[in-house]
């Protein structure tokens, strides 16, 4: 489940599902969708902070809800949602403490600060299950950190710690569990006492620049890779895939 609490000018947007460590499901989507939007409206809310619960960030979709009704279109939840975050007009914190995998790392590429506890740790393992990266992460990681780096990171799936994730600016800082929500919280805050339009202004000023207009667009390169990975659903690789995760044995490709 998603969990909305208000403290001040704050919204949080906890993923609180430990059950299945925390897999999101498309009903969690469209709520962290709605949370956003009634974010955004909101004059009071300057700062929108995205966290899981202690241990867990998210482990991704949650395969079995995901499979039962899987995208063929850009108006599924999950698309909603990354199109959401993409275009957000105001700052977005994330916290992460354990495993964010998937889209887990994912949206950290479109939140404006991300804190990482000493016990986090990262994997897009989309090519794992025959399928392409999402929410414009072939646009955004090779100018992170290079073609190479981000090859390894989604080509092999590569598993990484949170002082990596901070090497290669995909985390802002890493700090003990036990302080993660305090840093988090207290940055917010910080963010909170600012000039509001100032903020706004500064965000749709970064956003334009990495929406380079002499080139692919951020939306552009996101919807060309929903694409794909709507196809790569209804591949017969994918179907090995996803029989192979749930049997618990490698795929056979």
């Amino acid at each position: 489940m998603i969990e909305i609490q208000r403290q001040g000018n704050l919204m949080e947007i906890k993923i609180s599902r430990p059950q299945a460590k925390n897999a999101l499901t498309l009903e969690m989507y469209e709520t962290m969708t709605a949370a956003l939007a009634q974010a955004a409206e909101d004059e009071t809310t300057r700062v929108v902070l995205i966290c899981g619960g202690e241990g867990v960030f998210t482990s991704g979709n949650d395969l079995t809800d995901f499979m039962q009704d899987p995208p063929e279109g850009f108006d599924s939840p999950v698309f909603r949602f990354l199109k959401m975050l993409v275009s957000y007009e105001k700052p977005v914190i994330a916290a992460v403490d354990g495993w964010a995998v998937g889209i887990g790392t994912t949206l950290l590429l479109h939140c404006d600060l991300a804190f990482a506890s000493t016990r986090a740790k990262f994997q897009m393992p989309f090519v794992n299950l025959a399928l392409v990266p999402e929410a414009g992460a072939s646009l955004i990681l090779p100018g992170m950190m290079g073609h190479q780096k981000a090859m390894e990171l989604l080509l092999l799936s590569k598993k990484f710690d949170a002082n990596e994730a901070a090497s290669l600016g995909i985390v802002n800082e890493v700090c003990e569990p036990e302080e993660l929500m305090e840093r988090a919280r207290a940055c917010a805050q910080t963010i909170a006492e600012l000039a509001p339009e100032s903020v706004r202004l500064t965000k749709q000023l970064l956003k334009r620049t990495q929406q380079d207009p002499t080139s692919r667009t951020l939306m552009e390169v996101m919807m060309e890779e929903g694409e794909l990975f709507i196809d790569r659903l209804k591949s017969p690789e994918f179907a090995e895939a996803i029989s192979a995760f749930f049997e618990k044995r490698k795929p056979n490709f």
